[in-house]
């Protein structure tokens, strides 16, 4: 079944870089987009942050990370990254990794059918 793990979370000061990680098995990884999405408190909902085709040839972002996030994977190891620069408190938010029902990146859940545990990033100072 699919399984996804995510790693890389922390804390990090205003200005700062994180880069999160996530780990994906049970499934063909290389035919599906993948996505990260944002619970910013207990009992939110979630917020599309960013997404990347299945080839790693398209990437799509929201615009309150746009300029600031880097979404990547690296379909020989079954991995996909978020690299978090230029952090502002508003970041601070529990991040899941998302695989798609699609090749394809579609900022609906419900085009989502696995999620891994998330990763809690927190910016303070």
């Amino acid at each position: 079944q699919v399984q996804l793990v995510e790693s890389g979370g922390g804390l990090a000061q205003p200005g700062g870089s994180l880069r999160l990680s996530c780990a994906a098995s049970g499934f063909t990884f290389s035919r599906y987009a993948m996505s990260w999405w944002a619970r910013r408190a207990p009992g939110k909902g979630l917020e599309w942050v960013s997404g990347i085709y299945h080839d790693g040839s398209d990437t799509y972002y929201a615009d309150s990370v746009k300029g600031r996030f880097t979404i990547s994977r690296d379909n020989a190891k079954n991995m996909v990254y978020l690299q978090m620069d230029s952090l502002k408190p508003e970041d601070t938010a529990l991040y899941y990794c998302a695989k798609s029902r699609y090749y394809g990146v579609y900022d609906e859940i419900n085009e989502y059918d696995g999620w891994g545990q998330g990763t809690q990033v927190t910016v303070s100072s």
